[in-house]
């Protein structure tokens, strides 16, 4: 792909005129990107929903106060949180989504209050009613609703007579299911057992409840943009939704218009050349030795990662066990969901900071000295990191941490469970890889001269991996939601969806160079422009995941026209990879299998992030589809797909290059690979799509809180669609089995080579010694 204003004198750093390059694009771009997300977040933090100093009865009877519901939310957090059903739609999507739930709940008891001065009126008897009765009671609840009662001045939130007796009966009715649990929601008996924690866990449920349904100030829907959908409340999507959804969706369409028709126009500015028939086998430097075993921890990671996804799957239809076994009592499902997730961040994340490993003294050509003590003493942290913050996190969610869970424990947030501590120690050892990534890359730096040159890309690159994962201790456990949450998704898109795919993406594309798929100015254009895109669409696009958080509904705006940009970038170096590859068939085939996962990677890129994320990314689908079965469907072929796939082709590409012949098992591998991709396709298309599209009709026809409810959870649709997830769910573990299985035969197989002092490139094995 040509660019006039970049070219090879660009990336050998020689002099020309000054032009606005693509350097000089991408630094424009991140300034102006981040100056709009730092703004958006300076407006979130003024326009929080308020936590009142008291919340009273129309008699100024004390009802609740904010030390209730802060130390509800911390209680509520330091159990595991987010993986005991979702707040405004974030967590977890077995039990229920508590804000939908009490909001339901505490409408049904105010209309009884209404009709008849009964608190404990419940769906039933609303249905039982006739349409005029439903009709003029409706519009009664709303007026409860709706207004906004919040006094700034004194800092009071005064409620309704009827709200105040229906916020009477949710609270009885809370005592109830927190304390005896729910084998359908998988919620253990005795979750909380004190009754003060109940209360305030209660009461941080129902200030929740109340900022979804009180219209924001000068607004005609409530701080959550009236999510959750729920008629009985009078929260319907606003208008605006279907507009921005409508912008968000010409945008995506004329953005992947105007990529593929520059690209597939511009003509290459110089020759591809050939590469070597059959790349000679390398012998590892010390260090990239012991950084082999980083990729042995990372698939034993995927291993455990794989048994906890099976055991959290099962609670969906097995509540209090699994098969017969009370699991419930000894791994709750808070914990195992936990597990689920940390693992997967965990496995990817060691694959990625064991490449960068690898890479470094490849592409500097030197080994530092002591550079594999350093090595060793990473992978000894990072493991005290992992189990720690494992065995942590299962402590908290059973309560044995007390208020000491948010350091040691669960700090209950999704992506970022693990207890401060242990995110301060995973910090510290990021700086660490840093630094000894820096030292293998020096000679290659002095030796580059520009400072835009590829071992500088990556070498920025890798330096945002710390940097932004330190971005989650910018929020407590008692940080407004609003602010937590916006935060928090600094981590998981824009660390993990964001930079760490940027790293990646510079490492590939430094490979290919060397192995001659592309040549190194091609690489370098490729790199730029594909970075420029990420960041371009996805810092912004940041904000697509706060539409419903409390946030300015301005924020929805941005969301959804920079996110639908988000489907094209990944694919710009796939296609420069894919176009090349034909050039040398003999190097396609030693290469075979890295290549096949990172054609997997561009393939889920589209499939996976594009298309599953874009059906929960347009406002007024999220609006319906936000908290339900939907988002898991972008989940899993995302998290897997994308990054996974990513992740194992970065190590497989290191293994590749340095694995005797007689250790390398291409038939399995080739196994595995079709085997974990079919496997995904047929979970997907059995289990998770019928699923998440049924729970989505419940939720637009009757409403979050009954997409959310027993009645569906439990429903033999639902029931019947988890069980047909298993034959997928079983082939891509066999497909895992056999990756773990040759990356550990391969690993083995490095080790029964002698080393070398440094990574030069003559120092290599003869290909026929090995075969």
């Amino acid at each position: 792909m040509a660019n006039p204003t970049f070219d090879l004198a660009d990336a050998q750093g020689l002099e020309r005129p000054r032009r606005f390059t693509l350097p000089a694009w991408l630094v424009l771009i991140c300034l102006v990107t981040f100056t709009v997300l730092i703004s958006a977040g300076a407006a979130i933090y003024k326009n929080a929903p308020p936590i009142p100093a008291t919340v009273v009865s129309p008699q100024q009877e004390m009802i609740l106060t904010q030390e209730n519901i802060q130390h509800g939310q911390e209680t509520y957090l330091a159990r595991g949180g987010q993986h005991i059903g979702s707040i405004w739609g974030h967590g977890s999507y077995l039990a229920p989504d508590w804000t939908a739930d009490v909001l339901h709940r505490w409408g049904l008891a105010t209309a009884g209050v209404l009709y008849n001065g009964d608190a404990t009126f419940d769906q039933a008897d609303w249905e039982a009613l006739s349409d005029s009765e439903r009709a003029l009671l409706q519009v009664e609840v709303r007026n409860q609703f709706k207004p906004n009662r919040y006094d700034s001045e004194t800092d009071t939130l005064t409620l309704t007579a009827a709200q105040t007796a229906g916020l009477q009966e949710v609270f009885a009715d809370y005592h109830t299911l927190l304390t005896n649990g729910s084998a359908v929601h998988s919620i253990p008996r005795d979750w909380f057992t004190d009754d003060t924690q109940i209360r305030d866990v209660t009461a941080f449920f129902s200030w929740t409840a109340w900022t979804a349904a009180a219209n924001r100030p000068h607004a005609p829907f409530s701080y959550t943009a009236n999510w959750p959908h729920d008629d009985l409340i009078g929260n319907q999507a606003p208008g605006q939704f279907l507009v921005w959804s409508i912008v968000s969706v010409i945008v995506l369409i004329a953005a992947i218009a105007l990529f593929l028709f520059i690209y597939l126009t511009q003509e290459d500015a110089e020759e591809i050349q050939s590469v070597a028939e059959r790349p000679a086998l390398r012998l590892a430097t010390p260090s990239q030795k012991v950084t082999t075993l980083f990729f042995g921890v990372a698939m034993a990671l995927f291993g455990v990662q794989l048994l906890m996804g099976m055991v959290t799957a099962h609670y969906a239809v097995e509540g209090e066990g699994f098969y017969g076994v009370p699991l419930q009592q000894y791994l709750p499902y808070a914990a195992s969901r936990t597990w689920h997730l940390q693992l997967a961040v965990f496995w990817i994340a060691t694959c990625w900071l064991a490449a960068g490993l690898y890479f470094g003294p490849r592409f500097g050509k030197h080994e530092p000295k002591f550079q594999a003590i350093g090595n060793g003493v990473l992978l000894a942290a990072l493991t005290v990191v992992v189990v720690g913050s494992l065995v942590g996190a299962w402590a908290g969610v059973q309560g044995y941490l007390g208020d000491k869970s948010f350091w040691f424990g669960h700090q209950g947030y999704e992506y970022v469970e693990l207890g401060r501590l242990w995110q301060l120690l995973l910090i510290g050892g990021m700086v660490f890889w840093l630094w000894l990534m820096f030292r293998a890359l020096q000679p290659a730096l002095k030796a580059e001269g520009s400072k835009t040159g590829l071992n500088h890309f990556f070498l920025y690159s890798a330096i945002t991996i710390p940097l932004f994962y330190a971005s989650g201790l910018m929020y407590t456990n008692h940080t407004p939601l609003s602010i937590a949450e916006y935060w928090r998704w600094w981590v998981v898109h824009l660390w993990v969806e964001g930079f760490f795919e940027v790293f990646a993406t510079v490492a590939i594309a430094y490979l290919c160079s060397e192995l001659g798929f592309l040549k190194r100015s091609s690489a370098l254009r490729a790199t730029y422009l594909t970075t420029i895109l990420y960041l371009g669409s996805g810092v912004i696009g940041t904000l697509h995941h706060l539409y419903f958080a409390g946030t300015p509904v301005f924020i929805t705006a941005m969301g959804a026209v920079a996110s639908a940009l988000e489907v094209v970038p990944l694919t710009l170096i796939g296609f420069e990879v894919v176009k090349s590859l034909k050039l040398s068939q003999e190097a396609q085939g030693f290469y075979r299998m890295p290549l096949k996962f990172f054609i997997a990677t561009c393939v889920w890129n589209l499939i996976g992030a594009g298309v599953f994320g874009f059906l929960i990314n347009p406002p007024i689908v999220l609006y319906y589809s936000q908290g339900i079965n939907t988002t898991p469907i972008h989940a899993h072929s995302a998290l897997y797909g994308v990054y996974g796939s990513l992740a194992i082709a970065l190590m497989l590409f290191a293994l590749r290059e340095i694995t005797p012949d007689r250790f390398w098992d291409e038939k399995n591998f080739n196994f595995a690979f079709w085997w974990i991709n079919g496997g995904l396709v047929l979970m997907m298309v059995t289990g998770l799509i019928p699923n998440g599209f049924y729970q989505l009709m419940q939720s637009i026809n009757h409403g979050t809180w009954y997409a959310r409810s027993a009645e569906v959870i439990a429903s033999p649709w639902m029931q019947g669609t988890v069980w047909l997830r298993i034959p997928g769910d079983l082939v891509f573990t066999v497909g895992a089995m056999m990756l773990i299985y040759c990356v550990g035969q391969a690993v083995w197989g490095i080790f029964q080579q002698p080393t070398q002092a440094q990574p030069t490139e003559s120092n290599v094995i003869p290909s026929s010694t090995n075969s």
